[in-house]
C-alpha cells in the first residue's frame, strides 16, 4: 500500500498530475515508440494511437489508481486492475515491459512538469507506478497460469465467413495445430493478430459470440470499423482457408448459468457478449430469469438477431425488449419500441445483475437509469470494446 511518506505528496500533487496526465501520455507514447518501434508490431494498436483513445485510457487508469490509493487507504481498485490485466494478457504483456513503460513515462512527466518534479515528487509517483505495475504483474501471472497452454498466440484456420447484419461478419475458426485450447466463459474475448500490407502485425480484441465452451472452434462477430486496421483486413482480405493468430480467451466480465436474475442491455455490435451468454444459458438448460434489452439503428443492422432470438426462445424465463431508431422497415412480426433504449416503465427483476455493452454514451445513460431504478451500483457491470475510456471521463 502507499507509504505514509508518499501519501501527502500524492495528495498534494494529484490535482496537477490529473490535469496534465492527458498531455503527458501522448509524449510518453511518442518517446517509447521512437526508442522501441518494435512495440508497434503485434502489441500496441496504431489505430488507437492515431485516434487518441489509448492515451486517454492510460491517463484515466493512472489517475483512477492514484485517486483510489489516496481515498481508500489499504486497498486496491480490484475491478480496474482486473480489466487492465485481462487485456494485457490477451496481448502477451510481459513483466520486463513494465520497466520500459516506467522509463519513458517518467521521462515524459519530467519533460511536461519540469521543476515541479522534485526528488520527493518523483519518488512518490514512482511508488504509485510500481504499486500498480506489481499488482498487475501478479494478476497477469495468475491469468497466464490458468490457460490450457503456455503460448500467447496460436494459429487458427478460418473455416467460415458469414454475413451477420449490415456491416458485420461472423468468422468461424478451427485450430491449425495441436495446441491445447482453453475453455472460455460467456462474455470473454480473444485477441486477433493479423499481418497488414506494410508487414506490421496489428491486434484487436473481439468477444466470442458463439460456441464459447468449445475447444475446437472459436467464433467472433465483428463490425467493419472504417477507422480501424484489423476489421477492414478481416472483412476485405481474410479468406476461408487462411490462418491467423488468436490468443487464449480472457475477460473479467463473465456470466454464470445459474444465480440471480440478469439483465443484458446492449446496443449495436455490443450484442456479442449477450449472444454468447444466451447461447450458453440455452445449451445448459438454464432456468435463470433473463431480461434481454437491445437497441439498434434498424432491424437489418442487428448482427446476431437469429441466434439471440433462438436462444431466448429456448430459455423458459427469458424475455426480449427491442428498440429501433428507424422502426419503419421492421418485419411484421417484430415487436420494437421506436427511439433509444429506456428503462422507464420496465419491470426490472429484483436483485438483478445488469450487464452493459455498447457505445460509451449508451452505457453511461443506462447505468444512470439503472441506479435511478434502484439497481445497486455494485450489481452493474460493463464491457468496453477497445481502450477503456470510462475511466478517462
Amino acid at each position: 500500500m502507499l507509504s505514509e511518506k508518499s501519501r501527502p505528496v500524492i495528495e498534494a500533487t494529484l490535482p496537477l498530475i490529473g490535469e496534465r496526465i492527458p498531455h503527458i501520455t501522448p509524449k510518453f507514447y511518442a518517446r517509447m515508440f521512437a526508442a522501441r518501434p518494435e512495440l508497434l508490431d503485434g502489441l500496441f494498436s496504431r489505430a488507437n494511437q492515431n485516434n487518441g483513445t489509448q492515451q486517454q485510457a492510460l491517463a484515466g487508469s493512472i489517475a483512477a489508481f492514484a485517486t483510489h490509493l489516496v481515498t481508500n487507504p489499504g486497498t486496491l481498485p480490484e475491478a480496474v486492475l482486473a480489466r487492465i490485466a485481462n487485456k494485457h494478457t490477451s496481448l502477451g504483456i510481459t513483466e520486463d515491459q513494465y520497466g520500459i513503460v516506467y522509463e519513458h513515462l517518467f521521462a515524459a512527466i519530467v519533460d511536461d512538469l519540469g521543476e515541479a518534479v522534485t526528488p520527493e515528487v518523483a519518488e512518490a509517483w514512482t511508488e504509485v507506478y510500481w504499486l500498480m505495475a506489481d499488482a498487475l504483474i501478479k494478476i497477469e501471472k495468475g491469468l497466464y497460469a490458468q490457460q490450457a497452454n503456455d503460448k500467447i498466440w496460436t494459429p487458427w484456420t478460418l473455416v467460415a465467413k458469414e454475413p451477420a447484419g449490415v456491416g458485420s461478419i461472423t468468422f468461424r475458426f478451427t485450430p491449425a495445430d495441436d495446441t491445447a485450447a482453453t475453455v472460455a466463459k460467456p462474455g470473454q474475448f480473444v485477441s486477433v493478430r493479423v499481418p497488414l500490407n506494410d508487414g506490421i502485425r496489428q491486434c484487436r480484441q473481439y468477444t466470442l459470440s458463439d460456441s464459447v465452451t468449445s475447444t475446437t472452434e472459436r467464433v467472433i462477430t465483428t463490425k467493419f470499423d472504417e477507422g480501424g486496421e484489423v476489421s477492414p483486413f478481416m472483412h476485405e482480405s481474410l479468406s476461408v482457408g487462411d490462418v491467423i493468430e488468436l490468443s487464449n480467451p480472457y475477460g473479467d466480465l463473465t456470466i454464470d448459468t445459474t444465480g440471480a436474475p440478469i439483465i443484458l442491455a446492449t446496443a449495436g455490435i455490443g450484442c456479442t457478449p449477450s449472444a454468447s451468454a444466451l447461447a450458453t444459458l440455452a445449451a445448459a438448460g438454464s432456468d435463470r430469469q433473463v431480461l434481454v434489452l437491445h437497441a439498434e439503428a434498424t432491424e437489418e443492422a442487428w448482427a446476431l438477431k437469429e441466434q439471440m432470438r433462438e436462444s431466448i426462445g429456448a430459455l423458459p424465463n427469458a424475455e426480449l425488449k427491442l428498440w429501433l431508431e428507424d422502426i419503419t422497415a421492421r418485419a411484421d412480426d417484430t415487436e420494437a419500441s421506436e427511439g433509444y433504449m429506456s428503462l422507464d416503465g420496465l419491470e426490472l427483476p429484483a436483485d438483478a445483475r445488469l450487464y452493459l455493452c455498447g457505445p460509451l454514451p449508451f452505457m453511461r445513460s443506462l447505468r444512470s437509469q439503472a441506479i435511478d431504478a434502484g439497481i445497486p451500483a455494485r450489481n452493474i457491470h460493463y464491457e468496453v470494446f477497445g481502450p477503456d475510456l470510462w475511466l478517462a471521463a
